[in-house]
């Protein structure tokens, strides 16, 4: 598997501080979710890492619920979204999903492009027409802005994964997460991932970012496509194509 592309995590991101201290060293129980306070959130997210795969997603939709209910971000949101991409190259992230053959990491990827997306330029301008004072500095929807170079840097080394599920995840993933200023020098060298999407996807929603972002940043893109569902209406932290439902 080559998980490599030169230059791609750059010494201009920092790392994702390591699962094992996030999971340990946040005040889960001080952080508010859709449903209360995070205290289950530990025992959510240490399932993500079970042998069995159907425990894995059912996890990970779990977590979809607790910390992006509604497509919102909350407290909790942004340690969650800094344990999933501290564990994209855990073992038990290429556990094969059955029926699929597909591995786990392709979900936790689509899960952190849906959870960026929910603070993604394009959502944020939206609500910030209703709520002014939505991205002051220290606000919540702020601060999981500030998290997108530390995220960037963990999908990155999966832009040419082997496995298609996983690279093309990992390329709508780090295009949502380069609308951030500091991650500019990286948009050239992502366009070609972009237009990839454009040449070989059938997703509608990760075609629509793919081609959106190649118009942002300046690129030739094809034409726009027959206008179906817009890329909020396939739910909170679903790729589109049931990945975090049945059949696993």
């Amino acid at each position: 598997m080559n998980h490599g592309l030169p230059g791609a995590g750059a010494p201009h991101e920092p790392d994702v501080p390591p699962y094992q201290a996030v999971l340990a060293e946040t005040d889960w129980d001080s952080l508010q979710t859709a449903f209360g306070s995070g205290e289950d959130l530990p025992g959510v997210l240490t399932r993500l890492l079970e042998p069995d795969p159907k425990v894995q997603v059912s996890a990970l939709s779990e977590l979809g619920e607790l910390v992006g209910h509604q497509n919102t971000i909350y407290e909790a949101t942004a340690p969650v979204a800094m344990y999933v991409a501290g564990i994209l190259t855990h073992p038990a992230a290429m556990t094969l999903r059955p029926y699929r053959n597909v591995p786990i990491r392709a979900a936790l990827l689509n899960w952190l492009v849906s959870t960026a997306y929910d603070a993604s330029d394009e959502i944020v301008g939206r609500t910030g027409q209703y709520f002014p004072g939505f991205l002051t500095p220290g606000t919540v929807v702020a601060a999981f802005r500030d998290l997108r170079p530390m995220l960037y840097r963990a999908v990155a080394p999966f832009l040419r994964d082997s496995h298609e599920d996983v690279r093309e995840a990992a390329v709508i993933a780090a295009l949502i997460l380069a609308e951030h200023p500091a991650l500019a020098v990286h948009r050239d060298r992502l366009a070609v991932h972009a237009r990839a999407v454009l040449d070989t996807s059938s997703d509608g929603p990760n075609r629509r970012v793919a081609r959106k972002a190649l118009e942002a940043w300046g690129h030739d893109a094809p034409g726009p496509e027959p206008l179906r569902e817009e890329f909020w209406d396939w739910g909170p932290h679903s790729d589109g194509r049931g990945d975090l439902e049945p059949p696993f």
